[in-house]
């Protein structure tokens, strides 16, 4: 028997002109064709002498075994799907079915690939240049997803300033998706944010719509549409939704000059290696401003910026601040020597913005497990000890010294402070500090290469 083959055809957005060379070719190679109704409809022209299987909406899994037991009878078969078949296609439920069944490459069964343009590919070359930086695809559909992964998926997107790409954004079941998705963006994006809605690209039914974020939901929006959702940079002009590449950084006017500082062909002042400074020259600039206004300027967590300033020279100072890293397995030493500091602040921040600080002794902390406690007769305080990925020391002239513990995104989970008296802070309390510092900060390479 003749070894079988499965073609995965991705035959983009349906038109023939828009159909690749290799997906003409695999559908002419097959003896068998399978697909959805609708896409077995897109490619009629093709199908002269095929057998062809239609399948419905809701029957994928069907169509990746009816495709394995075509194939292992020896038949060569073209499962078909509109867009890129790779991108929320049948390619990963086909490969699942054979992997199950046993299959390996190694089998009588080959499998190839065929890649196609996918709806947002089509969609935005429909509406002028909205991809040109930094973006990804979200599907609404929760059939298969759970929303929470979804919701949360939308939030880091629109935290992350992508152009976001929406598939699956609404059907007439599914209404209240959409509604959730632009309710979740607009705590992130400009209302006047530009969005393209694109049904049917390239075919009969195409539709465009070009709005503004804030009137997203209320547009005809169906299972046939893909959204198309600016970033921060994206602006409409003469009916086009353009995302900038990002040239207007380094070049004045994008064509002319190169700006003052910058490079041709090298990072931006903001590359990189680049931030820091600019994060550091940022603090010598305003030595006014507190760790948490550097943070929301820079829109950055916080061990981010602590990192920055930790790798100040005499040459590049950050203003009034001095940083340096625990070093690594030294976070518990550090809340044993805090029990020498005498009085000290602790802040707990919470997610929605409440703050806590309270005075004590951090020789009141009691540890039960990995749970910092501190339990009297006016407050209950409870710290999970297992968030701390680092402890920082810093100091901000002679107005604080704290130790700052983040977690492994980067952001605190509390810190402590040294508390003045009468404006002062104990002789006693800031030299104990001091030694603890060097005792338990992590090495520069420059220290290391020293001590060596």
């Amino acid at each position: 028997m003749n070894s079988g083959k499965i073609l995965l055809v991705g035959f983009g957005p349906g038109a023939i002109q828009h159909m690749t060379l290799r997906a003409r070719q695999a559908i002419k190679e097959a003896d068998v064709v399978i697909g959805y109704s609708t896409y077995i409809q897109l490619v009629a022209d093709l199908l002269d002498g095929k057998e062809v299987i239609r399948k419905g909406m809701t029957e994928e899994i069907d169509r990746c075994i009816e495709a394995y037991e075509q194939a292992s009878l020896g038949k060569t078969v073209a499962l078909v799907s509109s867009g890129d078949i790779g991108v929320y296609g049948m390619a990963g439920p086909t490969y699942e079915v054979l992997l199950q069944s046993g299959w390996t490459p190694a089998s009588d069964i080959d499998v190839e690939v065929i890649p196609g343009s996918t709806a947002l590919s089509a969609c935005a070359s429909l509406v002028g240049a909205p991809l040109t930086h930094d973006f990804c695809s979200i599907s609404l559909s929760d059939l298969l997803t759970p929303w929470p992964t979804i919701a949360k998926r939308i939030d880091a997107a629109a935290r992350s300033d992508f152009v976001i790409a929406l598939y699956n954004p609404k059907s007439g079941r599914r209404t209240q998706q959409i509604v959730e998705a632009q309710r979740i963006l607009l705590q992130y994006r400009n209302p006047e944010t530009p969005v393209a809605i694109v049904k049917s690209a390239y075919r009969e039914a195409q539709n465009i719509q070009m709005v503004q974020l804030n009137a997203m939901k209320d547009c005809k929006i169906g299972m046939l549409t893909t959204v198309l959702i600016g970033n921060s940079s994206s602006y409409m002009q003469e009916g086009l939704m353009i995302t900038p590449r990002g040239y207007a950084n380094k070049y004045d006017n994008i064509t002319g000059e190169i700006k003052t500082g910058e490079k041709a062909g090298r990072s931006l002042n903001m590359g990189l290696q680049g931030w820091k400074a600019c994060v550091r020259q940022y603090l010598r600039d305003n030595d006014a401003l507190s760790l948490r206004d550097i943070t929301q300027h820079f829109d950055a967590p916080l061990s981010d910026i602590l990192s920055a300033i930790s790798e100040a020279s005499n040459n590049d100072t950050a203003g009034e601040f001095t940083v340096a890293a625990v070093r690594a397995g030294a976070e518990t030493a550090v809340l044993a020597a805090a029990q020498h500091w005498g009085c000290v602040r602790v802040v707990v921040r919470s997610e929605a913005g409440a703050i806590s600080e309270l005075l004590l002794n951090a020789a009141e902390f009691n540890r039960r497990g990995d749970w910092l406690n501190l339990e009297n007769d006016n407050f209950h305080l409870h710290i999970d000890g297992s968030r701390i990925h680092q402890a920082w020391f810093m100091r901000q002239g002679e107005s604080l010294c704290s130790v700052y513990f983040t977690d492994t995104i980067g952001n605190t989970v509390f810190n402590l402070s040294l508390v003045r008296n009468e404006g002062q802070f104990g002789a006693s309390a800031v030299q104990q500090f001091k030694q603890d510092w060097q005792t338990l900060k992590k090495n520069s390479p420059q220290e290391k290469t020293s001590n060596e």
